[in-house]
């Protein structure tokens, strides 16, 4: 019996990973997906919201509405991305993702949360709290959440963090999003590109690439980074 996975290295952070979020959702449906944060925003790549910043970003984001169809809130283009006071850190998120996959496997359910919560309502993202109300929003227990949570923070996210780029290295992917599929041990990659705007195009290819039967599986400026046609890079 073959094993076959989809290998998805993202970030929180990257307007791409967000314009790919439903292709992820498509894929969920075909077979599992295994979530890998690459801290694109993270450790010293972390960064206050700046003019500089908002003027580098705000094109590739009005770019990746166009070509997806994922909406993008005036309370980010004119309320996050105009707050000196909001940080830009991949880790606390990266920390929530893999906190909600420990508890329920539903890390991809609060990747897809937060990046709305983000993108469309403009909230501050690294910050705990919101996390824990974000966590809160998908049905998770909010005690048992931020026990993960706090388990996890730290040395454990900045491992998954270096596993994530080591992988992302290992399969010659130039940055966010890259998918990978693996089928008995073997990875091959995803052009993410072809299939964006398009998720029932990427889950008929998928399904044709998985032995059936197949059963759905709920899962679980260029200052120091940059967003390319459709990558962002560490």
């Amino acid at each position: 019996m073959t094993s076959h996975q989809l290998h998805y290295i993202y970030d929180p952070l990257c307007g791409w990973c967000y314009g790919a979020a439903p292709l992820v959702a498509a894929a969920r449906q075909v077979l599992p997906v295994r979530l890998h944060g690459g801290g694109l925003m993270a450790g010293a790549q972390r960064q206050v919201v700046s003019a500089r910043l908002r003027e580098y970003v705000m094109p590739h984001d009005r770019r990746i509405a166009q070509l997806t169809g994922q909406p993008f809130g005036d309370a980010y283009f004119d309320g996050l991305l105009h707050d000196g006071g909001a940080v830009l850190d991949s880790e606390p998120p990266i920390t929530a993702v893999l906190a909600a996959e420990q508890l329920a496997g539903r890390g991809a359910d609060l990747l897809a949360r937060v990046q709305a919560a983000h993108y469309q309502q403009g909230r501050r993202i690294a910050e705990p709290a919101v996390l824990r109300a974000l966590a809160a929003d998908i049905g998770l227990d909010k005690a048992a959440f931020s026990q993960a949570f706090d388990a996890l923070s730290g040395e454990a996210t900045r491992a998954h963090i270096a596993d994530s780029r080591q992988q992302l290295a290992q399969a010659g992917g130039g940055g966010f999003p890259t998918m990978l599929l693996e089928a008995d041990g073997r990875l091959e990659r995803v052009d993410v590109s072809a299939w964006l705007g398009r998720p029932e195009a990427l889950a008929a290819w998928l399904m044709s690439r998985v032995p059936a039967p197949t059963t759905p599986v709920a899962q679980a400026p260029h200052d120091r980074f940059g967003c390319g046609p459709q990558a962002c890079t560490i």
